[in-house]
């Protein structure tokens, strides 16, 4: 997935926001709360997402995969694709998708309502 990819991707989700921060990284959130960033690894992009705990213990040592640096470390349970092989495409969408589920369904009810966001899937 290139960049341009991934931001149009994260475009199309309801009631997103996107800032560059972070020495040129893109940062797309929902409700105000992070729930994709691409940045740089090694002076490529690299994808960071949330998960949910299964997840992360499953995928954190695949190849081209690993905690997401500065938010595991704090325990936060997210991962960063940064080398190959990593994520298919296809891979990497569908846990972006989770992550914005992940992020959207801590908003309360209210904010999501006020926001015009579907409810959250059972994740």
């Amino acid at each position: 997935m290139t960049r341009d990819e991934f931001n149009a991707f994260c475009a199309s989700k309801a009631a997103t926001s996107h800032v560059v921060q972070w020495g040129d990284a893109d940062v797309w959130k929902v409700g105000g709360k992070v729930f994709a960033i691409c940045g740089w690894a090694d002076g490529r992009d690299a994808f960071t997402f949330k998960v949910t705990p299964l997840a992360f213990e499953v995928l954190q040592d695949q190849p081209g995969i690993r905690p997401a640096p500065y938010l595991a470390s704090r325990g936060l349970k997210w991962l960063q694709h940064y080398d190959e092989p990593g994520l298919s495409d296809a891979e990497l969408k569908t846990h972006i998708d989770v992550s914005y589920d992940l992020v959207a369904s801590g908003l309360s009810k209210k904010k999501r309502l006020e926001l015009g966001i579907p409810e959250p899937k059972n994740i």
